[in-house]
């Protein structure tokens, strides 16, 4: 019996969520990757902006690894140290002052949606459950962080939607307080940059006017860092490039590591929302998980941010002047290229040149390592640049 190949096993016995790219990655190492035929490829991608430090992390490796011959899980009825020590980590590195562990960024959000309703209620009264998020905006796949997402393609056949969510246009700021005022909101939600609508940042008038409206208003601020955050925005969040304080922090992807994890951070106002029996994952705060996000999260030196900030401003450079693009969005080392020729034949045609990269709506998406090579990127840029002619 001719045994079947990991392609035909995939499309036999796996639901067909993912348009796939036909690559089947063999192994890995830093920001290199190969496939099943040989093929060396440069990874700008990392796993949609997870491995943080490349493919095979040594540091990541060791400190999971170490975990695993301690124990590998346990409840959330008992202490565990990586748990509690990432916790510290997270709100010394932030001032926010109590952590929630999930398994992914979805589950981060929804957390965060349940603690800025629960505090509404207690706080504004009933009534006022609203949660503003913005057009182009994305924040998970479950039910509720789909109505949450202000993308309409992404409503469609899963309908009804979990009511409480207005969408507000990023380009008209002054209509942001009466959109509130008119729901009764309780919270603003926002990502940074817009990721999956387009690596977008948000407008500096949009920015002060959240600001403005949610202190005239007594709203909070969730900040959605899913994926931008933990150093790929030069900062460690990229909400602290805009100046904003919110009450709310969600963030995973780079913080695993290549694990999976969600955190739903608590500032100040909401820290105590929650009471024993409000929320709960069986998974989260995986000590296995947190070993592995401590490893990623230490080693967020200001020398290492400097560097994500040098490699964007030489990402911007190369590809704003570069044949056949039109122009290039992002911050730090979350970019987005929009090209003249369709962006599925550039990214097609990045692949045979021996790059990997993404799409975000029309444009490539570019999420390489915080610490990619120079070498290796310049590579890359220069690949890319031909692939877009």
């Amino acid at each position: 019996m001719e045994q079947k190949t990991t392609r035909q096993l995939d499309e036999e016995y796996v639901a067909h969520t993912y348009a796939r790219f036909p690559v089947e990655i063999a192994k890995g190492q830093g920001s290199l990757v190969w496939d099943t035929e040989g093929k060396e490829y440069i990874d700008m991608g990392t796993g949609i902006a997870v491995n943080a430090f490349g493919v095979s992390d040594q540091t990541w490796i060791d400190a999971v690894t170490a975990q695993l011959g301690r124990f590998q899980h346990t409840s959330n009825l008992f202490y565990s140290a990586p748990c509690a020590q990432l916790a510290q980590m997270l709100c010394e590195a932030t001032g926010l002052k109590k952590v929630f562990y999930g398994n992914s960024g979805a589950e981060a959000n929804e957390c965060a949606i349940k603690a800025a309703r629960k505090w509404a209620e207690q706080t504004k009264g009933p009534g006022h459950h609203t949660i503003i998020t913005l057009k182009n905006s994305f924040h998970g796949r479950t039910i509720t962080t789909l109505a949450a997402t202000g993308q309409d393609v992404f409503h469609q056949q899963f309908t009804p939607l979990t009511e409480g969510f207005v969408y507000a246009d990023t380009t008209k700021p002054e209509a942001l307080a009466a959109l509130a005022a008119e729901h009764h909101a309780g919270t603003i939600m926002f990502e940074t940059v817009q990721g999956e609508g387009g690596v977008l940042p948000l407008p500096a008038d949009f920015v002060q006017a959240m600001k403005a409206v949610a202190a005239e208003q007594n709203l909070l601020l969730i900040a959605d860092e899913v994926q931008l955050g933990n150093g790929r925005s030069g900062a460690m969040y990229g909400y602290m490039n805009m100046g904003l304080e919110p009450d709310i922090v969600t963030t995973a992807k780079g913080l695993g590591g290549g694990l999976p994890i969600g955190v739903c951070m608590l500032g100040q106002r909401v820290a105590d929302v929650f009471v024993p029996g409000d929320h709960g994952s069986t998974f989260g705060g995986n000590p296995a998980v947190c070993a592995g996000a401590i490893s990623i999260f230490s080693r967020l030196t200001e020398e290492v941010l400097a560097g994500v900030r040098a490699k964007s401003r030489r990402i911007f450079d190369v590809l704003s002047n570069a044949e056949g693009i039109e122009s290039v969005t992002g911050m730090g080392l979350m970019i987005g290229v929009k090209t003249q020729k369709p962006v599925k034949d550039v990214v097609a045609a990045c692949r045979e040149k021996g790059v990997l990269v993404l799409t975000a709506k029309d444009k490539m998406r570019l999420l390489p390592a915080l610490n990619i090579p120079d070498d290796l990127l310049e590579e890359a840029l220069a690949r890319i640049a031909a692939a877009c002619v």
